[in-house]
């Protein structure tokens, strides 16, 4: 162990000795740590700090759309309805594949196969 290392596991040796650690914020709980591993390397950190203050991608919050609109439509009873919320998934479809598009990141056609695939399932259709 280099000298850095060992000053530095010391001092934190000796502040647990203090108790300077025993009423930090979520002791005892489970760590949520977060996969970013589909975030390009070099915008992880700006990434991060957008997630931490509450703020997502445009294409995140379009796909959040796109899940629950699919969900009303499944459920909805009402034709007249069903076809608005139909036009209005339509819109959100077309809106995210612009905003990937302006990306560069393009869906590969095997991944849209899988994806129409599952929700299928989902929608009781095979």
């Amino acid at each position: 162990m280099d000298f850095m290392s060992s000053l530095v596991e010391q001092r934190i040796k000796e502040a647990m000795a203090k108790g300077e650690f025993d009423n930090l914020k979520g002791k005892g709980q489970p760590i949520e740590l977060e996969d970013h591993s589909h975030v390009p390397e070099e915008l992880r950190v700006a990434y991060k700090l957008l997630s931490n203050a509450g703020m997502i991608p445009e294409e995140m919050a379009v796909k959040k759309e796109i899940v629950s609109l699919r969900d009303m439509i499944r459920f909805c009873r009402n034709p007249g309805e069903q076809v608005a919320l139909k036009n209005k998934l339509t819109e959100k479809e077309l809106r995210y594949k612009m905003l990937m598009e302006a990306r560069g990141l393009q869906q590969s056609p095997v991944f849209q196969q899988y994806e129409s695939k599952i929700i299928k399932k989902f929608e009781g259709v095979e």
